[in-house]
């Protein structure tokens, strides 16, 4: 895997950004969204949005970005890997990962809370993808599940996860239990900068793993929109 090492202009700081520049986006109404990453998929991935489960019901930024970002960098040696998503929302990056590796070796998991389980097995279904992606519930900050803790995951995906403070321990003490359970797995986390608070989730980031945010050829363009990608891994 290749990772850049963290930028020490501004321009790229995540700090620098104002509680302003990142206003919530409009609400969508409910409907299907067809994304190919600019060709990178040869078959559009579909995506039903419909916000009456949650916020996580519709396509996000962060989601874009890390789902084509694993497409552009990391195709072959996702392949072999066990890959699970949290927060997965409507499932955009675990789908697009699944669609675009012709030959996962491993079934891959995309997990949410109860009330998106239905949105991501509808979107497993509209892509023909039930052989090869499996919808389960995993709640931040319960213990993992007996399914996970057996399948061992060492690519972890997150997208937009952050976003909803009283979370932010939840979803730190479920990111320490799967680099526990696997410690040279690796996490792909991609976020955009809403509100100083979301700072707070990243500075605790930083205490508990190695944090680096990673190269990728459309960074100047996302980070000006508040957008930044990292890896997690667990400190030596």
């Amino acid at each position: 895997m290749t990772n850049g090492d963290r930028s020490p202009s501004p321009e790229f700081d995540p700090l620098a950004f104002g509680d302003d520049l990142a206003p919530l986006p409009e609400y969508k109404a409910a409907g299907t969204t067809e994304v190919d990453f600019s060709g990178l998929l040869g078959e559009p991935l579909k995506l039903h949005e419909d916000l009456r489960s949650g916020c996580g019901g519709q396509l996000w930024p962060a989601g874009l970005v890390l789902a084509k970002h694993m497409l552009r960098y990391h195709r072959d040696e996702l392949q072999h890997a066990r890959i699970l998503e949290l927060g997965a929302g409507g499932g955009v990056v675990g789908l697009t990962v699944a669609r675009g590796c012709a030959s996962l070796e491993h079934p891959l998991y995309i997990t949410d809370m109860v009330e998106m389980e239905s949105l991501m097995q509808h979107n497993i279904a509209l892509n023909g993808l039930d052989d090869r992606v499996r919808a389960r519930v995993l709640n931040w900050g319960e213990p993992l599940s007996e399914e996970v803790l057996g399948f061992k995951p060492d690519i972890i995906l997150a997208a937009d996860c952050v976003y909803f403070e009283p979370a932010f321990p939840l979803l730190l003490q479920t990111l320490q239990d799967l680099l526990t359970l696997v410690p040279d797995a690796v996490v792909f986390f991609c976020f955009k900068k809403r509100r100083r608070a979301d700072m707070q989730f990243l500075k605790a980031a930083r205490k508990a793993f190695t944090v680096t945010e990673i190269e990728d050829e459309d960074r100047p363009v996302f980070s000006r929109e508040g957008l930044f990608l990292y890896t997690f891994t667990r400190k030596q």
